[in-house]
């Protein structure tokens, strides 16, 4: 394939987009962003995370999470129980208004990945998200050696 550069990227490009765009439209009656919408969904399947934890799982820098944490709680999303000097390492929980906005959240993401791989079988999912997976963590690599050098 000669266009190997343009199709990746192409393609890659335009999945992060059509993402962003559908994340746009079902969260427009919540009056959210994409990364609340994270939050909440990571929250919801794994109730009580701490910043850090939210982080890593969402891909978000620190300024970011603490933003969307900020405006969640602020919002009656959410709450935490500062057990700790450092609110980061305390977890979050969802509140009921929370924990409702997260179920319809999931649904939504659920559907969306129903109709996306509407044309797979289970096996054939696995190994498009394990390569998928690959093609990450290499590009992860070779981020970070650039960053290195």
């Amino acid at each position: 394939m000669t266009d190997r550069f343009e199709t990746f990227t192409v393609l890659i490009n335009r999945i992060g987009r059509n993402i962003r765009k559908i994340k746009n439209q079902e969260i427009a009656e919540f009056n959210l962003k994409g990364a609340h919408v994270s939050c909440l969904y990571h929250l919801y399947q794994t109730d009580g995370l701490t910043a850090t934890e939210l982080c890593e799982r969402c891909e978000e820098d620190k300024a970011s999470m603490s933003r969307s944490l900020e405006f969640l709680e602020k919002n009656g999303f959410l709450t935490c129980d500062a057990q700790h000097e450092k609110r980061y390492k305390s977890p979050f929980t969802l509140t009921e208004k929370g924990r409702r906005i997260g179920e319809e959240i999931t649904g939504k993401i659920n559907r969306v990945l129903d109709e996306v791989s509407a044309g797979m079988t289970q096996e054939e999912r696995t190994a498009f998200y394990h390569r998928l997976s690959i093609i990450s963590d290499s590009l992860d690599n070779i981020a970070n050696n650039f960053a290195k050098q």
